[in-house]
This record gives structure tokens, C-alpha cells and sequence, in this order.
């Protein structure tokens, strides 16, 4: 049985992102921007690759293709496809006014699982906002004519963000990172992106980059977003937890850690653990892992008991 597994995330350098994810998550990156680092990953796009133990050098999925079910756990076996993915985003600029299809026109269309996410925010520049949703619930015409007359920032709801919200998003839901964001996303194990809008911008080929007004026409929820209410933390000996975010795809809690906690991985799913500030140690039956803000561990469903010592705060993610 293998331990926690430290992991190497592949990088994204779409034209709206920045530099933080180096100079303040610690990311080694040839890349003079990197918009996105794929810390959990098995997609084809962009796998996560191990950076410790047997299996250093491997990517994520081939390791699990040597480990087999009993690294993901029971709960997983409902999933053709490893389940989710996991991203820190730093949003420079605006991200394009986008949607996301469900599993059932995804699958249909894009030969890959729909994408329900959810963010939390890491960090945000004062008087940062984004888009989430619709002001008012529109019918499919009006929708068409916002966009054709350039007017669809009028009909979206934009909301100011602050360090810690939460934003659970829908398959269908309309939204979009604004300037000055930096998140965590925890997502369906998806790349389809369909942009309805992106400020008149132009690719890396001088082009403009395409819009996919007939699908997202298709897929888009033309009511108001419903917001998730997280309960409030679970406080006790040095450790807060509070629950981020459930869904069918992902359970996600925030670790604020002070001194040490034991966890534990029961055979029903894999944690991964995301570490956006501070430091602790990592103790398993198969040793020590260092840990800094930045880092991305994934610990096997079949590990067993685990501790975590010191001052830090961690995003956990499981299926449930």
C-alpha cells in the first residue's frame, strides 16, 4: 500500500491569468503566467504527476491504474472516470462570461462528463467581483438578443467577493472569475467550456477566441443562481472544520489547523488535501510529507489513520 502521495500539478497559461500562483503558492513553472495550476488531475488535458515514493515521476492516473479501485475507495465505483479535478486559478483579468454543460448533453456531445463546481476564495484585490447568474429570470430569446447586441453584462448578476466566500455552481449556471480573484475550484472531471462573451479579447494568434453561442444557448439555466449555506464550523482542540460544499461529486471541507488533528481514510474514498496557507507535517504509517502553502496531496482511500501538525489552512476534498 502506497501513502500519501505529494502531487505536481500540470499548468495553464490562458491569456487572463497572472503570476500569484508562483510568487506567493510556491508553483515552479517555466511559464511567464500561469492562469491555472491543475493540482488533482487525471484529464487528458492535464494530468497531476507524483512527486514522492514509488511512483514519483508517474502521472496521478497512472498510478491509480496500478493501485486499483481500493486507492479511490468504494464510493468512487459509481464514477466510469476518476470523479473530479482540482484547480488554483489566478484571475489577472476578467475570465469570459461562460456556462458549463450537465453530464447527460456533455457526455452526448463532448464524449466527457458535464461540470458542476463549486470556488472558494483564496484571495481577491478590493472591490473585486463576478459574475454568477442572472439578475432576474430571462426567457431563451432575450438571452439571444443580449448577446447579439452586446448588452449581456445588463442582464447578469454581479456580486462583490471577499476572502473565504463560497460560490457553488450548477451545471447550466452562467458566471465568471473577474479581475483580481484567486480561487480554488473543485469541479466534475470536465474541459468543456462553452463562452457566451469575452470582451472583444483576441487569442495568442491575434484572433478572437471562439464563442459557442448554439450550446450554451442549449445549456444554459436562464433563472437566477441559488446561492449553498454552509453550516457553521465545527471548532474544538486546536482545529476548526467546516463544510464547504456537498454534492453527488464532491465533498469539500476547509482545515483551519493550529496544532494537530487525526484523520482518516476508511476504504470509502480518497482525501486530497490542498494547502492554501501556512505549513504542517503529515504523518502516516509509511512516514513524513512536509507541507506548504501551495502543496497538493493525494492520500489513498486504503491509507488508514493520518495526522496533521502544525499551522495551516487546507481545503479537503472526498466523494461521498
Amino acid at each position: 500500500m502506497e501513502g500519501p502521495l505529494k502531487l505536481q500539478p500540470a499548468f495553464k497559461d490562458y491569456i487572463w491569468g497572472g503570476t500569484r500562483l508562483k510568487t506567493d503558492f510556491n508553483k515552479h513553472s517555466d511559464l511567464a503566467r500561469v492562469a491555472e495550476s491543475w493540482e488533482l488531475s487525471c484529464h487528458k488535458d492535464g494530468s497531476s504527476v507524483v512527486a514522492n515514493g514509488e511512483y514519483s515521476g508517474k502521472t496521478l492516473a497512472q498510478y491509480l491504474e496500478t493501485a486499483g479501485p481500493a486507492a479511490l475507495g468504494t464510493n468512487c465505483a459509481r464514477f466510469e472516470y476518476f470523479p473530479v479535478l482540482i484547480k488554483l486559478i489566478d484571475a489577472k483579468d476578467n475570465l469570459s462570461v461562460q456556462v458549463h454543460p450537465d453530464n447527460e448533453y456533455a457526455l452526448r456531445t463532448e464524449g466527457e462528463y458535464g461540470k458542476t463546481e463549486m470556488w472558494y476564495i483564496v484571495d481577491c484585490e478590493p472591490g473585486a467581483q463576478l459574475i454568477y447568474g442572472f439578475k432576474n429570470k430571462i426567457t431563451k430569446d432575450e438571452f439571444i438578443r443580449h448577446i447579439n447586441n452586446n448588452t449581456l453584462l445588463e442582464a447578469v448578476k454581479m456580486v462583490p467577493v471577499k476572502k473565504g466566500d463560497v460560490f457553488f455552481i450548477n451545471s447550466g449556471t452562467l458566471h465568471a472569475i473577474g479581475k483580481g480573484i484567486l480561487i480554488a475550484e473543485i469541479q466534475q472531471n470536465s474541459n468543456t467550456t462553452y463562452r457566451v462573451f469575452d470582451y472583444g479579447r483576441v487569442g495568442t494568434d491575434g484572433k478572437p477566441r471562439p464563442l459557442h453561442i448554439s450550446k450554451a444557448c442549449d445549456v444554459t439555466d436562464l433563472s437566477p443562481a441559488v446561492s449553498f449555506t454552509s453550516p457553521e464550523a465545527q471548532v474544538h482542540d486546536g482545529i476548526s472544520i467546516k463544510l464547504l460544499s456537498t454534492c453527488d461529486y464532491f465533498t469539500v471541507h476547509l482545515i483551519d489547523l493550529s496544532a494537530s488533528t487525526d484523520l482518516r481514510t476508511d476504504g470509502r474514498s480518497f482525501h486530497h488535501l490542498l494547502v492554501i496557507d501556512g505549513q504542517c507535517t503529515l504523518t502516516s504509517d509509511q512516514g513524513n510529507l512536509s507541507l506548504i502553502k501551495g502543496d497538493s496531496v493525494f492520500i489513498p482511500a486504503d491509507c488508514g489513520d493520518y495526522t496533521l501538525t502544525g499551522s495551516c489552512r487546507i481545503i479537503k476534498t472526498q466523494i461521498d
